[in-house]
């Protein structure tokens, strides 16, 4: 019995000393789903090429081409006899293959495995999407290595896959805006991690942050002129659909709308002088749920703004309401009680 507790023992060590060797060599993030290493390796030299074969599309290249440009930024090597990788590279004897069965589409839960395999001269990516084989490139960014023969990538076998479908960062751009430079900035880091959401929260109390032609009065009020066009929004979902992100719009009501009220203040439940909000919190005001003025006003608007993201999901908040401003107004209480609701918290459900 000792023995066989002493195997496990020694087994268990053993493992963990393998995965953080194999973390500290090789600094993958995140790590793979399983990694196996061999003796090859290949080398990094001008005369390196990439070839793309199956049914790729646009995307496919460009990502390739954006790859090899990155690889050359990183090692030094002069990477551009090539050009950019177009359907005219299908030589199957370059150094790097990517074979791909089918474009992948911008969705929860679309197929994002792959396989690379690199060996002494070759390096092959597979996958079922050209997501998948994206996300092969950004692990074999990150396999670079050097050592005094000069740059190279390690023998190593990988298959991979997502662990979670909705991996997704939120930038709070209606608090603290960034520009759309910045934005790109975070969806290439976002990109080099894997991440496939990118949650942009538009609306809040400080301000309304996307043009709309409908009610130029949320940009020209709502946003003390700091807001996107709709051709810059237009901008950053192809940049984001081109490295396979999906971008998730917050436009959040019936609270945290101070900005919408300031420009359209008849939808307020409370008549009172609205202005931006310069600090963060949770604050009194809140949109009318009993003016039925409100409703049609927020189908335009949420059709206007949805036409701009092509994706499954529009987050619409429905959080942090006080309820403060319900409970002080008359017609609103009278409104609770002929539909059998007793506290706001039901009139906000």
């Amino acid at each position: 019995m000792a023995q066989k507790m002493l195997l496990v023992f020694v087994s268990v060590i053993m493992g963990l000393f393998s995965y953080a060797r194999l973390n500290q060599t090789f600094n993958l993030m995140p790590v793979p789903a399983l990694v196996k290493v061999n003796a090859g390796r290949v080398g990094i030299s001008g005369q390196f090429r990439v070839a793309v074969t199956g049914k790729p599309n646009s995307r496919m290249y460009s990502e390739a081409s954006r790859f090899v440009r990155r690889l050359s930024n990183k090692t030094g090597i002069f990477l551009d006899m090539q050009g950019y990788v177009t359907s005219n590279d299908t030589d199957t004897t370059s150094t790097l293959l990517i074979n791909i069965q089918r474009p992948g589409l911008l969705k929860l839960g679309e197929d994002e495995s792959y396989t690379l395999e690199t060996h002494t001269g070759k390096i092959r990516i597979t996958a079922v999407t050209d997501l998948g084989a994206i996300h092969g490139l950004e692990t074999l960014l990150q396999l670079v290595s050097a050592d005094a023969a000069g740059y190279y990538f390690p023998g190593v076998s990988i298959r991979d896959n997502p662990r979670f479908a909705w991996r997704g960062l939120l930038l709070d751009v209606a608090l603290h805006f960034m520009p759309v430079d910045v934005v790109k900035r975070t969806l290439d880091g976002m990109a080099a991690v894997k991440m496939n959401v990118l949650h942009l929260h538009l609306c809040n109390d400080q301000g309304f942050r996307v043009e709309s032609k409908l009610f130029p009065r949320l940009q020209q009020v709502a946003s003390d002129g700091i807001f996107y066009t709709q051709q810059e929004i237009n901008t950053i979902v192809n940049y984001a659909a081109q490295r396979g992100i999906r971008v998730v719009p917050e436009f959040v009501v019936p609270a945290h709308t101070t900005a919408i009220l300031t420009a359209y203040p008849e939808f307020a439940s409370v008549e009172r002088d609205y202005k931006l909000q310069r600090y963060f919190g949770v604050f009194d005001p809140v949109m009318d749920p009993a003016n039925e003025k409100v409703y049609p006003f927020l189908e335009k608007l949420f059709t206007e703004m949805s036409s701009l993201f092509p994706d499954d999901y529009f987050h619409i908040g429905g959080d942090e309401n006080t309820g403060k401003d319900w409970a002080a107004v008359p017609h609103i209480k009278a409104f609770m009680k002929v539909h059998g609701m007793k506290t706001t918290m039901d009139l906000q459900t």
